[in-house]
């Protein structure tokens, strides 16, 4: 049996240029954390190092002002 061929997942923030993440883009942000308020982990997302840390930085602050739920149960 052959090995599954597995694609090479690219940044999102990388391939469409975008330089900082705003904590406001609710929309944005709710790509990258799961139906229990979770932040995913990189490797399931498929960003860069530099941008997941910028990611999860944005997450908190959008927490800590009200405009994400830190759980939605």
């Amino acid at each position: 049996m052959e090995d599954a061929i597995k694609k090479e997942k690219q940044c999102h923030f990388c391939a469409d240029n975008i330089k900082d993440i705003d904590y406001k883009d609710t929309n944005l942000l709710r790509r990258f954390i799961n139906s229990y308020g979770k932040i995913l982990p990189k490797k399931r997302t498929g960003t860069c190092s530099k941008h997941q840390r910028k990611l999860a930085t944005s997450i908190k602050r959008a927490r800590v002002m009200a405009i994400l739920p830190f759980t939605n149960k």
